[in-house]
């Protein structure tokens, strides 16, 4: 589906749409229509300019203009159209031949755009000069057309990048609904253009509104310029495990790469042919390693090394890959939500006013076979002491190879197979008939409910086409003390499911995490226990995230996203939609 369709009745504000309504406010500047009640128009008496007009409409109507960077705008003909037509086609960044001051500080916003981990000349950034130094050496008609139209097509095109992406996320399978950002066209514009705040302020209402974006961006700020200071110099692989006191041939070069990053603190001495691994570095190296989803040990591993190694230029696309996932996340909820950023292990719950509530590890789907899906939902229901419905794919890849081997296997690993109607067909040993009836999917497999249920004592529904959600783990079973915890079958494994269960039960007074531990531990079995209100999940693929305080996070590309981003955008415009 085309991301520049416009809805009626209630109509969504989306790529060139948005452009369209902010064009509109930006050229009336800061105190512009103000007590504006519909589309500005050509003012009475004013002399009309015919053949400018007839040159920019003509322009806005055949969706082409050559010296563009991305010549072909089909996208946003139709919007250019409508964004000319009520003023008669007259021009918008032009008065008596000369480009406005609104005009300039547009230019400027995009030639900026790299702020925003966008590409500057997606908006033509080096072609503008040229462009001005026309407007400014004559009065050539067709020179101040292509102006005008070049200059409303690519900042409706940069607002709505900034607004949600260049990419449309279903591009990558991603179940991420861009399409959610629904405003009301007939009252917003209006609203906007009435606005008296300045352009800045203006377009931070477009951008998403999460702290952790704004933190994200000064990041890329600061990463472009230790790119900068990257002399490229790669670290030699430790001889096995560092420890303290250790000798390392490349601890300078080490030294000098957490200095730069500001792990070890520029007030820190240290000889500058060190090679003993001094006691003093080792809460800089904790920290290197948990900034990178490494085990905070303070011992310096190969894989520590191979981290340093990564160039500061590749840090800093990582972030601009981050800050183009922001855009496709939903910017408003119904209640606070839960975020799980699968390269980062993680889950965070959110409170109203945007604070984090807890952080949790997770553990997330096998990078070859089982990927944990990218998508949002909304959390309904909780099941205490569950059963484990086997799923379609490994009941035929796993469980149904296993009974071949062992027909006792059902029994030794208390599970029942079922027919359609759920009734247990057999506990025990299967036989050739239940067997076929497996094979052909008549038959089911599920797991009854106790501590060692593949599902542990809980499971959290959140309804999907995925068949995943967030459950408990088996008793016995350590998922969360390596460094990588990409283990499961694409379901997401919860370290602290009883603490999970009472904050989404935490508008029920009966339902404390006494009671929680009581019922997993305790209760009845298959017990569902429905939420006041569906809770929003979110489950998102980010490798570098920025906190608040700036400490800036970098996660390993467990599922290859970025690699697939990086490619899509490095094609240009037309962007996958």
């Amino acid at each position: 589906m085309s991301t520049r369709m416009l809805r009626t009745p209630t109509l969504c504000l989306r790529r060139a749409a948005v452009g369209t309504i902010v064009l509109l406010s930006l050229l009336n500047g800061r105190n512009g229509l103000s007590q504006t009640k519909g589309p500005p128009s050509v003012k009475a008496g004013a002399q009309p300019v015919p053949r400018l007009g007839r040159t920019i409409r003509s322009l806005a109507d055949s969706g082409h203009l050559e010296d563009l960077r991305w010549p072909n705008f089909s996208d946003y003909r139709m919007y250019a159209e409508a964004f000319y037509r009520p003023t008669g086609y007259v021009p918008a960044w032009i008065r008596d031949g000369k480009p406005t001051q609104r005009a300039r500080q547009v230019i400027a916003l995009l030639s900026g755009a790299d702020r925003e981990g966008l590409n500057p000349e997606d908006y033509d950034a080096s072609r503008w000069e040229r462009r001005l130094a026309q407007l400014q050496s004559s009065q050539n008609l067709e020179h101040q057309a292509h102006f005008d139209v070049a200059l409303t097509v690519r900042a409706m095109r940069y607002i709505s990048d900034v607004r949600i992406g260049r990419i449309n996320p279903s591009h990558f399978k991603f179940g991420l609904d861009i399409e959610h950002k629904m405003l009301d066209l007939p009252s917003l514009p209006w609203k906007l253009i009435g606005d008296q705040t300045d352009l800045e302020q203006m377009l931070a209402d477009i951008e998403p509104p999460f702290a952790e974006y704004k933190a994200t961006r000064q990041a890329l700020a600061k990463y472009v310029e230790l790119e900068k200071q990257d002399d490229g110099e790669q670290l030699p692989p430790p001889p096995g495990i560092l420890f303290p006191g250790g000798i390392y041939e490349g601890m300078p070069a080490m030294i000098r790469r957490l200095r730069l990053v500001g792990d070890v603190p520029e007030n820190m001495v240290l000889p500058p042919d060190i090679k003993v691994y001094d006691a003093k570095l080792v809460e800089a190296v904790k920290l290197f390693q948990k900034r990178h989803g490494l085990t905070a040990n303070g011992y310096v591993t190969k894989e520590m090394v191979e981290q340093l190694n990564v160039p500061m230029s590749a840090r800093a696309e990582q972030l601009r890959l981050s800050l183009e996932r922001f855009r496709w996340v939903r910017y408003t909820f119904t209640q606070p939500p839960i975020v799980v950023n699968l390269p980062e292990y993680r889950l965070r719950a959110y409170e109203r006013g945007g604070e984090v509530a807890f952080i949790m590890n997770v553990n997330v789907g096998d990078a070859y076979d089982f990927q944990t899906p990218v998508f949002e939902s909304s959390i309904r229901y909780l099941v205490f002491r569950p059963y484990w419905t086997v799923p379609p794919r490994i009941l035929r890849d796993e469980v149904i190879p296993d009974i071949v081997k062992d027909r006792a296997y059902i029994q030794d690993n208390d599970m029942q197979v079922t027919n359609a109607a759920g009734q247990v067909v057999t506990a025990g040993p299967v036989s050739d008939s239940e067997l076929q009836q497996l094979r052909t999917g008549k038959f089911g497999v599920r797991q009854k409910p106790g501590p060692e249920n593949a599902l542990g004592l809980l499971k959290v529904i959140f309804p999907n086409e995925h068949h995943v959600y967030l459950h408990d783990t088996p008793e016995g079973v350590d998922m969360f003390s390596a460094e990588h915890r990409a283990l499961s079958h694409g379901c997401i494994h919860l370290q602290e499911p009883a603490e999970l269960a009472a904050w989404l039960l935490r508008d029920k007074p009966d339902w404390a995490l006494e009671k929680v531990e009581y019922a997993m531990h305790e209760g009845r079995d298959n017990v569902t226990v429905n939420l006041t209100a569906p809770v929003p999940i979110l489950i998102l693929y980010g490798t570098a995230l920025a906190e608040e305080n700036g400490e800036v996070r970098f996660f390993r590309d467990i599922y290859g996203h970025d690699k697939s981003l990086e490619a899509a955008l490095a094609n240009g415009y037309p962007y996958p939609q």
